[in-house]
Order: structure tokens, then C-alpha cells, then sequence
């Protein structure tokens, strides 16, 4: 192996690094487990995800969803990041 040589997975951590793509490969994390983490049938309700400086905007269609899941919204924050294997959404706003 020659000086300058790297493993595959370091040189493409440092792609990533370079141009700034960790944190939306993060981000579409959260939103791909979004359905895997609430199930299928709120996820049928959803109707639009997005993320910005670290909350997560959830678009409902259903008021009784929206407020049943603003009761569990620490533990969706926590099973998200989970998911996403880093700490990437601190909040979550329902509308």
C-alpha cells in the first residue's frame, strides 16, 4: 500500500467532509425511517417531511394523528435519531 492510499470508506467519509453532503445523507436517514419508526397507517397521513437546523417538520393530514404524536414526540425524537445512528433532529413541529 502506497503512502497516499486509503481504505474505501475513509476516502468516501472524506468526499462526503469535503462537500458538506454528511448532514443530508443524515437527514434523508430520519426521513427514509420516518414510516419504519411510526408505522404505516401514520404514515399514510403524512404528507410532507422536511428538516431544518435540527427539526423536523411533519405534515399531517389528520388532526387526531397530529396530536396523539405530539404526546409521544421525545420518544419519536429519540427512536429517529436512533435510527439515523447519530443525534441528528432535537425537535419535531407537527402541522
Amino acid at each position: 500500500m502506497y503512502s497516499d492510499e486509503k481504505p474505501l470508506r475513509e476516502a468516501i467519509e472524506d468526499f462526503l467532509k469535503a462537500f458538506k453532503l454528511n448532514d443530508k445523507i443524515n437527514q434523508s436517514r430520519i426521513i427514509a425511517s420516518w414510516e419504519n419508526v411510526v408505522g404505516k397507517l401514520i404514515a399514510k397521513h403524512t404528507t410532507d417531511i422536511k428538516i431544518k437546523n435540527k427539526t423536523l417538520y411533519i405534515k399531517l393530514d389528520s388532526p387526531a394523528i397530529r396530536e396523539e404524536l405530539s404526546y409521544a414526540k421525545s420518544k419519536l425524537i429519540k427512536n429517529l435519531n436512533k435510527k439515523a445512528g447519530i443525534e441528528i433532529i432535537s425537535d419535531i413541529i407537527f402541522r
